[in-house]
């Protein structure tokens, strides 16, 4: 597996996701990936697993330093002091007494975004981070993070698929020298039965997937976020770093996105996206 280096950040370019994992499918999974070789595991305070992604990682018996682990701060402890307390809570419950990277999981006017980005550069300094990074914003309020940050944003965690161009987001992070990592790369299943992923699966010998996820991973400076329950399939999204697409393979993937192939918009969290 390669990695993406970004703002001093090393980030294995494919992680292990558990959004919508319950409890004992992380106990059983992220041991799993571990095994087969994933090193980046990710999490967040409301997908209400931590506790799990810890145990895990500690089942592993793999030293700390070698799993690159994400967790993600929610809206409602965007408030200085909530934000330490639920960054204490998370990292008592991932078993660890830092992550590698910590993010702001969605936009909150609620919260000016000066205290937020406040509240990341203190944990950072407190040595509870390694990084820190945001999710789900848009360029605006991505240049504006950087402006305010006194530790360089490494990441910018967003849906990112064959249906979805996010173009205008690859161009701002590269010029802030972040990395993207893209999220709901299945686009919820559809890159199964596509007929331009399938033909180019089929001639590689490879699954729309697999496809899929070394289209992510051969864009500079995009990291890919996997998902599964099971065990062969955990081991075939692993299986990407083995063949290359071509350009035109790349572009014909790059040419599925559309107007309306954006799938994640919660009322209340998402921004006027770009």
């Amino acid at each position: 597996m390669h990695t993406v280096t970004a703002n001093g950040a090393s980030i294995p370019a494919l992680g292990f996701g558990t959004f919508r994992m319950s409890g004992p499918d992380v106990l059983r999974m992220v041991p799993e990936a571990l095994k087969l070789g994933f090193r980046h595991i990710d999490t967040a305070q409301i997908y209400g697993n931590e506790s799990e992604v810890g145990e895990a990682i500690k089942a592993s018996n793999l030293p700390r330093g070698e799993v690159f682990l994400t967790t993600k701060v929610w809206v409602s402890n965007y408030k200085a002091d909530d934000f330490r307390r639920s960054v204490d809570e998370s990292l008592a419950k991932l078993r660890t007494d830092y992550v590698d990277l910590l993010l702001l999981h969605w936009p909150n006017e609620a919260v000016p975004l000066a205290e937020q980005i406040e509240s990341l550069n203190a944990v950072r300094a407190a040595g509870k981070t390694r990084h820190i990074g945001v999710s789900n914003f848009n360029r605006t309020l991505l240049d504006e993070s950087v402006r305010l940050s006194k530790a360089p944003i490494v990441t910018n965690q967003i849906e990112y698929h064959p249906y979805l161009d996010q173009s205008v987001m690859l161009e701002a992070a590269r010029r802030h020298g972040q990395s993207i990592t893209a999220y709901y790369a299945m686009a919820d299943g559809k890159v199964f039965k596509d007929p331009v992923l399938t033909d180019i699966a089929a001639r590689l010998g490879k699954s729309a997937a697999q496809v899929v996820l070394r289209w992510l991973v051969q864009q500079e400076g995009v990291i890919a976020l996997s998902k599964t329950v099971g065990e062969k399939r955990a081991a075939e999204n692993l299986a990407i770093f083995d063949f290359e697409l071509s350009e035109a393979d790349m572009a014909a993937i790059h040419g599925l996105a559309r107007p309306d192939g954006r799938i994640v918009s919660p009322d209340g969290l998402a921004p006027a996206w770009d």
